[in-house]
């Protein structure tokens, strides 16, 4: 009974298993790194690799043309979310940049620009749309076609950094792989979809576990290399409280500018909620699929640090958001109906 407590407890904070497995990952990888930086077909970074590209197909099955066809009319919720998901994020987190990078904080600051630069994520974010009663459909199609937007633009922006750091950076070689890695098997999943997409909607649950699990491998190989290399060495507990801080207040800044846009474009309060949920979080799906190609294993880990922190913080405060939005709105429709 206790137990259920504690799980109904965590899981209404925003907190589930997911997140606490995140954190055991990290501390597996500092005390036993040898099964991360393994080579071979079925060494750990293999079968993250090779799960990956089944997240996608999975996640192409799950769709229909009918969907994206459908999602097209809402052209103005689309654009503001995808204006905040892929330019203001970045161009906010460029502008305080500029203004507190140091040397010993610049691999952290790669992190904070890299969380910028990706996607909304997809289920979670369509969770909150359905807990607040937003628009679901609307929700679904902007949230997949972030993820796939994503593929071309996360790339395109950390080539700015990338290539000023390293003095070189494949732009079409990262886009090539991602395509191979993600676009294709969502292709083939979407195309699959009259056939079998029955599957896909049957599995849900399951096929969520997987995700997860895939994304914990990735997450583990990460730091396996990192912690290898000793790329934490610089990192200290104040600036672990620093990046928390930060990923905290760039979610309030964005959550706070698309409720301004919504509201000077007089969005209905459904199209508001989801402009709000899908234009104000972040992926650590795709966060975690493109390191491996972005970024060296020597500092994958040290760069993934920030969407974690920025995950964990999203669902949280997200989930609290959302229910307070359910909750107003019930409030409401009783004192309309009395």
């Amino acid at each position: 009974m206790a137990k259920t407590s504690l799980a109904s407890l965590l899981a209404r904070v925003g907190l589930d298993w997911f997140i606490l497995a995140l954190l055991a990952m990290i501390g597996l990888a500092k005390i036993w790194p040898e099964p991360g930086i393994q080579g071979g077909p079925l060494s750990v970074p293999a079968l993250a690799n090779y799960g990956v590209s089944l997240i996608f197909f999975f996640y192409g099955l799950k769709l229909n043309f009918g969907q994206l066809r459908d999602g097209l009319r809402n052209y103005r919720l689309h654009l503001v979310i995808h204006f905040t998901t892929f330019v203001l994020f970045p161009v906010v987190v460029l502008t305080v940049r500029s203004l507190f990078l140091t040397p010993d904080t610049e691999l952290l600051w790669l992190g904070v620009f890299y969380v910028a630069a990706l996607p909304s994520t997809v289920s979670s974010s369509v969770v909150m749309v359905s807990i607040a009663a937003g628009n679901i459909p609307a929700a679904i199609f902007n949230a997949s076609i972030s993820s796939l937007i994503g593929v071309f633009i996360t790339p395109l922006w950390m080539s700015f950094l990338l290539a000023s750091t390293n003095g070189h950076y494949d732009l079409a070689g990262v886009i090539g792989k991602l395509t191979l890695q993600v676009i294709v098997p969502v292709v083939l999943g979407l195309l699959l979809n009259q056939r079998l997409g029955w599957l896909a909607a049957r599995n849900k649950s399951a096929l969520r576990y997987f995700d997860q699990i895939i994304i914990l491998l990735i997450v583990y190989t990460a730091f396996c290399e990192s912690f290898s290399r000793h790329s934490f060495e610089k990192i200290s507990a104040g600036d672990l409280l620093w990046l928390a801080g930060l990923m905290l207040g760039l979610f309030f800044l964005m959550f706070g500018i698309i409720t301004i846009l919504s509201r000077l474009l007089k969005f209905s309060r459904e199209d508001r909620i989801t402009a709000l949920f899908c234009g104000s979080k972040k992926s650590l799906v795709q966060g975690s699929v493109m390191a491996n190609v972005l970024f060296p294993g020597t500092i994958a880990g040290v760069v993934l640090l920030p969407i974690m922190i920025y995950h964990a913080l999203q669902l949280i405060v997200a989930s609290g958001i959302a229910q307070s939005m359910a909750h107003r709105q019930v409030e409401k429709t009783k004192v309309i109906q009395e």
